[in-house]
């Protein structure tokens, strides 16, 4: 048995000598493969409408790897795109507003034809009415099923999308809004896009309640009300975008007008943050989005053609097997399965000695309590866990191959993706933040969270 100085270490994805490649820079092994490829290619119809086929950016939900734990339906998904709108939808606060003991006393808060926002006060109560913007579209995102919604968003549960993992019972109650954000795009160039707390239901109205956090400001002579929900709308602007050189920020919270506060002492504090002067609603390329209860990740327009792609997945995977990587003990060959079969695991699934980064077959010895096992190669001890691709493309920072895994998950994908998830700490329940994996939103273990893998290759 060969030790690890002796072992060939290098990663089966370097075995792309001599394989042609695509116009997009794809490697494959012949021609023959290329066409095979591409036939599992989901094929998608261009919207007839110019204006349509104008892309302002993508929302994926952290956690799903491509796809919610019950699957995709309809608005409930785990990736949404916005789309530029035949009309523009989106509306903006008028100058003026209005005072009543009662909200229902307004005749702009029970019209269903103008959006309004109330805010409740001890003695009355505010209304101000919201006009039409002919320059923007508005997306709403929340909890709830109901028309105004554009992107219906659920709680994510830690390791639902481990294909192994039994999925606990969800809590009764979820900490998402029914009307969680809004967010507003410019329908010309650059289309940029703002985010905005709170989304208008059903009546077309947004009531911030008496606990909810309120307050005004003048602004170029005008007194503006403003104010937060109960939970928060976090968002976290990471430092030169989403690339291979990004670098975590602070959280912030936005309001229903757009404005950034540091965050309350705690999330539902009824005392909000101090202001950050300067600071902006803009959604750069790989802004997070906090909903408490779910993460969601903004792909701008300009960066989506970028990234990688579930056909870039697909060739990772392909290099990966092209390798042969075999398991040091029982030298048979190992292989991930096909993104598309990856639900259950298979008997030439590539497993890992996480203390050490030793990628084995399953095997059936070792074992040092209930989750723990000794390496057979260096006779580390800890936990032992099936390795799984990455399958969402959104999440990788980079198009590199895939050479570490996350901990305890088991997830793999480039090194640096690995570090950038690993710097970045997720707003978890109401209080704490910790590092996960964007795969499956597991919370990454120990320091720096990830191992890279060390395969031995075929030894013939």
């Amino acid at each position: 048995m060969k030790t690890e100085s002796e072992m060939d270490v290098a990663s089966p994805a370097e075995h792309l000598a001599g394989m042609e490649m695509d116009t997009s820079g794809t490697a494959y092994q012949n021609v023959a493969e290329y066409q095979g490829n591409t036939a599992h290619e989901p094929t998608c119809t261009p919207p007839a409408d110019e204006d349509e086929a104008i892309i302002y950016g993508e929302l994926i939900v952290l956690g799903t790897n491509g796809q919610l734990p019950g699957g995709d339906r309809g608005r409930r998904k785990s990736c949404f795109t916005l789309r530029k709108k035949k009309e523009a939808t989106g509306v903006k606060p008028s100058d003026q507003h209005q005072v009543f003991p009662r909200a229902s006393q307004s005749q702009t808060f029970n019209s269903k034809e103008h959006h309004s926002v109330s805010y409740t006060l001890p003695r009355n109560v505010v209304v101000v009415p919201y006009v039409h913007d002919p320059g923007t579209d508005m997306f709403q995102i929340g909890r709830s099923t109901e028309e105004p919604i554009d992107f219906v968003v659920m709680d994510i549960f830690p390791g639902t999308s481990i294909p192994t993992h039994q999925r606990s019972q969800q809590p009764q109650q979820s900490t998402i809004s029914r009307f969680a954000c809004r967010i507003v795009c410019d329908r010309n160039p650059p289309y940029t896009a703002r985010i905005y707390a709170a989304g208008f239901d059903t009546s077309m109205n947004i009531v911030l309640g008496e606990k909810a956090p309120k307050w005004t400001i003048d602004k170029d002579g005008k007194r503006i009300f403003d104010g937060l929900t109960t939970n928060g709308v976090l968002i976290m602007q990471p430092k030169n975008g989403f690339s291979q050189s990004s670098e975590p920020t602070q959280w912030k919270e936005t309001s229903v007008c757009g404005d950034i506060y540091r965050l309350r002492e705690s999330r539902s504090a009824q005392m909000p943050g101090a202001k950050v002067d300067g600071d902006n609603n803009v959604l750069v390329n790989g802004t997070l989005i906090d909903l408490c209860g779910a993460t969601l990740l903004w792909r701008s327009s300009s960066n989506v053609d970028c990234m990688p792609t579930p056909r870039h997945i697909d060739q990772l995977i392909h290099n990966l097997n092209l390798g042969r990587p075999q398991c040091p003990v029982g030298l048979t060959t190992l292989a991930f399965p096909r993104r598309n079969r990856a639900t259950r695991e298979t008997e030439k699934q590539p497993w890992v000695y996480l203390e050490c980064g030793h990628v084995h077959g399953r095997i059936e010895w070792g074992n040092r309590g209930e989750e723990e096992r000794m390496c057979p190669l260096c006779r580390s001890v800890g936990k032992y866990v099936p390795l799984w691709i990455g399958n969402e493309p959104a999440f990788y920072v980079d198009t590199g191959s895939p050479t570490h895994c996350f901990i305890p998950c088991g997830h793999v994908c480039s090194a640096k993706t690995a570090l950038y998830w690993s710097r970045t700490a997720l707003p978890h329940g109401t209080q704490a933040y910790n590092a996960a994996c964007p795969f499956c939103a597991t919370p990454l273990e120990g320091d720096p969270g990830y191992k890279k893998l060390i395969w031995q290759q075929p030894v013939d």
